[in-house]
């Protein structure tokens, strides 16, 4: 095993940049070459199918089997002049990833020949055997039927020779098995709610976007590395391993200058990604060695969350061809930063305004105020939700530490917008109206424009104001971004559309009030809404922090304002079924509660096997790789006493094997111990698989099995210290982290 190690790191120093490539065109001339996109639309379907298709795709309105069989024609003549033979229905099941099943498009002629078919009914749903796919108990394994129905709202795109068709993916029964269907519900449930707001301020407003910007981070590790690195292979991050002497203390990575194998890697990807239709816009050296960011352009949030599961597919495809594995596990390394997917969130009308943004004149920004305080609204009211929806067995290794957002949601604003907010808050409401032609005027001296970029950010916050959006920042990178946007848009849509209700019911108490009367200068309308914000400014107020996170003192403080400050990661799943959760969800037509207590079901069991295998992993590596390693050398140790011993006078043989000694004897307390952990893990393994409880069995490993893990980690990354290096058999971290 020693030999494969260093016969992997020979080989990982060995390799060299490999020449990409380059289209002749400039980006913007192949950008969604391999996408049918409505430029691919308007010239391969007829007029008035590319019109009804716009309408389906904008409006939501219905599509036929007519409309549906002509964009399969024009579809696949696209698809097949550049190549392609087969199609897949490419959906997003509970496993955190994708799944496509290709068929071809060859069918019988009837004369003993083929023909290449694709239909309507083809292009807009199958039944895939869903058996084998988490469902939480909503379908027994022996119902295989499921139906995955396409998402016009979603380009299709081509794989290599298959065209991919984003779907949703629900049951027989009608209930959702993926992250697609609930999202687009969720998108839609917000849709209806801001508009409805914003009609205060612009009755010109029909529709409103939400829009999502992520920022993938990600490390590199040579495959031949990795392949000598079994729990890389097995789980996704590395169970052993001592520091590197130098890791990431000199913050000499950070945007530096990109090494050239992984400069190759971006740009292919890059090129790749492009003609998917992905705007990749930034690249660059993340904190810790190794460790990448890429980002990009801001997108519909739907569109958003495809694109990213693509971009994850394609990352792992291209890497390999340039001898890398991408690991995505947000905490594949100990002692160094780990990764997370920050999620950049905002509304915006199809009126061309950003809803977070400030604006010119006081109207704009009473609509700015109004937008902030019911985000925060619905993050106050659903906190624990939120950590829910990027809590897992791998994101829970970097929440809390000090690199990455508490495992306590709480939401900074900056000096300027919390300072305007304490002024509505606690100013008299005389101060608060002036009246006008133009409408309302409020006393602040920031008022009619705001400059919002003028205060430092902090890092530590897990939902962050950066001056037109919100930064959701403790979603982890391997997730599925739909599960951060379902439960966010479903938070801030319940908050925005009781904010309009209590609005609707103030000005309906004060319609006949002689002093909001045309002409006197005060209407009731804008009394309601200030009446309404300041209510919620002061209901929110516990959601907002500006200080560190990272500190105790901000635990016992969040405890103390009623934030969520469980850190139990099964316990925190519980929060999907509180009634207030539920409540929510139903009431938008999101999940159901039978979907709900589903979903929770997959989340518990998937965190359970997650610990099982890597328990399992670890204890398989310590007893057949670690101990007889470190028993070999403790053998060469006593040998090598022994030798001593012999040739020399007794005293001087002591002194001169007094070393040997202390390595020998420390050597069998550290390898009897883990054998004892590692027995004890394996009964405790036991002990949890006969709980037939999925919810019970979660909080029974994450409570006894997985503190066992780190116990044993302890003892092998201090044998590793004491070892002979020549013989230790795993990969280290500085080789995985600085062999580029």
């Amino acid at each position: 095993m020693a030999n494969l190690r260093f016969q992997a790191v020979e080989k990982a120093l060995g390799k060299q940049p490999l020449e990409v490539k380059v289209p002749s065109e400039r980006p913007s001339e192949y950008f969604g070459k391999k996408v049918f996109n409505r430029e691919m639309m308007y010239k391969y379907l007829p007029k008035e199918v590319y019109d009804k298709m716009i309408d389906v795709m904008d409006n939501g309105a219905r599509l036929d089997r007519s409309v549906a069989d002509a964009v399969a024609v024009g579809m696949k003549k696209w698809a097949t002049e550049l190549g392609v033979t087969h199609y897949t229905h490419w959906f997003q099941p509970l496993t955190e990833g994708t799944a496509e099943k290709h068929d071809s498009f060859v069918e019988h002629n009837g004369k003993g020949g083929m023909v290449e078919e694709f239909s309507g009914k083809l292009l807009v749903q199958q039944e895939p055997d869903a058996s084998s796919f988490p469902s939480g108990g909503i379908r027994s394994t022996f119902e295989a039927r499921g139906y995955s129905a396409w998402d016009p709202t979603s380009p299709v795109f081509i794989i290599d020779d298959t065209l991919c068709i984003p779907t949703v993916f629900i049951s027989y029964s009608g209930e959702a098995l993926d992250y697609k269907a609930p999202l687009l519900r969720a998108l839609h449930a917000v849709n209806v709610a801001a508009t409805e707001v914003c009609r205060y301020f612009d009755p010109n407003v029909n529709k409103v976007t939400s829009n999502l910007g992520w920022e993938q981070e990600y490390f590199l590790v040579d495959d031949s590395l990795y392949s000598a690195r079994p729990d890389l292979v097995l789980t996704g991050r590395t169970l052993m391993g001592h520091d590197s002497a130098k890791n990431q203390q000199m913050d000499d990575h950070y945007f530096g200058t990109i090494p050239d194998r992984v400069q190759a890697f971006m740009k292919d990807l890059e090129i790749q990604a492009l003609e998917l239709g992905i705007p990749c816009k930034t690249r660059h050296n993340e904190v810790a060695p190794n460790q990448f960011e890429l980002a990009p352009i801001f997108e519909e949030t739907n569109l958003a969350v495809d694109h990213n599961m693509l971009l994850m597919s394609l990352m792992k495809k291209v890497a390999r061809h340039h001898g890398f594995r991408v690991l995505l596990h947000e905490k594949p390394f100990a002692g160094i930063n780990g990764s997370g997917k920050h999620n950049n969130w905002s509304l915006s009308t199809d009126t061309g305004v950003l809803l977070h943004a400030p604006g010119k004149t006081p109207e704009d920004n009473l609509r700015f105020v109004t937008f902030i305080v019911e985000t925060l609204m619905g993050v106050w009211r659903h906190n624990g939700l939120l950590k829910a929806s990027i809590m897992s067995a791998t994101n829970a290794h970097r929440l809390g530490a000090n690199e990455a957002p508490p495992a306590i949601i709480s939401s900074f604003l900056g000096k300027q917008v919390s300072q305007l907010l304490d002024h509505i808050e606690n100013a008299e409401k005389d101060q608060l109206a002036i009246a006008g032609k133009q409408g309302l005027k409020m006393d602040i001296p920031e008022i009619p424009e705001l400059f919002i970029d003028n205060t430092d950010r902090n890092r530590t916050s897990p939902f962050a104001f950066t001056g037109n959006r919100f930064e959701f920042r403790a979603v982890g990178s391997e997730a599925n971004c739909a599960s951060a946007m379902i439960a966010l848009n479903s938070a801030v849509a319940e908050a925005l559309a009781d904010f309009k209700k209590r609005v609707d019911a103030r000005i309906e108490e004060t319609r006949n009030d002689p002093r909001f009367a045309e002409g006197t200068g005060h209407t009731a309308k804008f009394h309601a809404i200030m009446d309404v914000i300041r209510e919620d400014i002061k209901t929110c107020k516990p959601i907002r922090f500006d200080g560190n996170g990272y500190s105790d003192e901000w635990v016992a403080e969040a405890e103390k304002r009623g934030l969520d400050v469980e850190k139990s990661c099964p316990r925190i799943f519980e929060r999907y079924l509180d009634e207030d959760s539920v409540r929510m969800f139903e009431s938008l037509k999101v999940m159901t509660r039978k979907e709900l207590e589903a979903r929770n079901e997959v989340k518990w069991e998937t965190y359970t096997k997650k610990i099982q295998i890597e328990a399992r992993v670890l204890g398989d590596l310590s007893m057949n790789h670690i101990i007889p390693v470190a028993t070999r050398y403790q053998s060469q140790l006593l040998q090598n006493v022994s030798h001593t011993r012999g040739a020399f006078p007794t005293e001087k043989a002591a002194r001169l094997s007094e070393r040997n000694l202390k390595i020998i004897e420390e050597i069998s307390e550290r390898t009897s111990s883990i054998e004892k952990q590692v027995e004890e893990l394996v009964n405790a393994r036991r002990v949890a698989n006969k709980i037939a409880d999925e919810h019970e069995k979660a909080i029974v490993y994450h409570d006894t099995v997985a503190p066992k893990m780190e116990s044993i980690r302890y003892e092998i990354d201090k044998l590793e210290m004491l070892v002979d290096d020549a013989c230790w058999p795993l990969p280290k971290y500085r080789e995985l982290l600085f062999i580029r």
